[in-house]
C-alpha cells in the first residue's frame, strides 16, 4: 500500500518504520526537506521510503496520515483540499488546548468525499514502537467510515502490530478523543509514564 505521512517526528516516523517493515511504501510530506534527521531516517528505511512536500505525499498515498502539530491542521487541510478529497485520511494529530482535539469538521467542510478516520492519537508513540506490554498486545481504539476503506485501516493498525477496536463511524470521534484524554491524565496527571495502554477484555 502507498502511504503518505504528513510529519516525520515521533508518531510519523514510528508508524513509517513499522509499515515499511510490513512491505508498504512511504512518502513523508514535510516543510523542510533539508532536515538531516529526515534524510537519515529515509536512508535508514531504504528503498520503500522517500520524502517531499505535503502535496507530494498526498498525491502519492492511497492512505494519508496526518501526524503534524494540531495547530497546523486547518491550514494544511485547506491548502491541500482538492488533493485530499476522495483519499483515505487518518487523523492522528491532537489539537492540544483547543475546544476540539480532532479536525473532523475541517475535513468535512473542505474534503467531503474523503474517507476520514480518527486513529493513532490516543496512545504515546512508544506504544507503537513496542505494542506489547507484559506479554499483552495493545489495543487501538479508533473510528471512521465503514466499508472497504475500513479494511485497509484495520490492516495498517494490525501491521504495527496493534489490535484494532472499532468504535463506529465518525459520530464516535469524541469517544476516541476521550480515550486520548484518559491516556494523558494517567500518563502525566497520575505520573504513570508514557508506556501505558488499554486492553478490551471480553468473556
Amino acid at each position: 500500500m502507498n502511504i503518505g505521512i504528513l510529519g516525520a517526528k515521533n508518531i510519523g516516523s514510528t508508524l513509517a518504520k513499522k509499515w515499511v517493515s510490513a512491505g508498504h511504501h512511504i512518502l513523508f510530506g514535510v516543510r523542510n526537506t533539508q532536515n538531516p534527521e529526515l534524510i537519515a531516517l529515509v536512508e535508514a528505511l531504504g528503498k520503500n521510503a522517500a520524502f517531499g512536500s505535503a502535496a507530494d505525499a498526498i498525491q502519492f498515498g492511497e492512505v494519508v496520515v496526518f501526524a503534524i502539530p494540531g495547530n497546523a491542521m486547518d491550514e494544511t487541510i485547506r491548502s491541500n483540499a482538492e488533493l485530499l478529497d476522495g483519499k483515505i485520511v487518518i487523523d492522528a494529530a491532537n489539537r492540544m488546548g483547543e475546544r476540539e482535539m480532532n479536525s473532523y469538521q475541517t475535513f468535512r467542510a473542505h474534503t467531503p468525499h474523503a474517507k476520514i478516520y480518527r486513529a493513532f492519537n490516543n496512545l504515546g508513540w512508544e506504544n507503537f514502537e513496542t505494542p506489547v506490554i507484559r506479554g499483552i498486545q495493545v489495543d487501538l481504539f479508533y473510528c471512521g467510515d465503514e466499508g472497504e476503506s475500513q479494511h485497509k485501516v484495520n490492516e495498517l493498525i494490525r501491521d504495527i502490530p496493534l489490535n484494532p477496536v472499532y468504535l463506529g463511524d465518525m459520530s464516535q470521534v469524541h469517544l476516541v478523543d476521550m480515550i486520548a484524554t484518559l491516556w494523558f491524565r494517567l500518563a502525566f496527571g497520575q505520573k504513570l509514564g508514557r508506556r501505558i495502554a488499554f486492553k478490551l477484555l471480553i468473556e
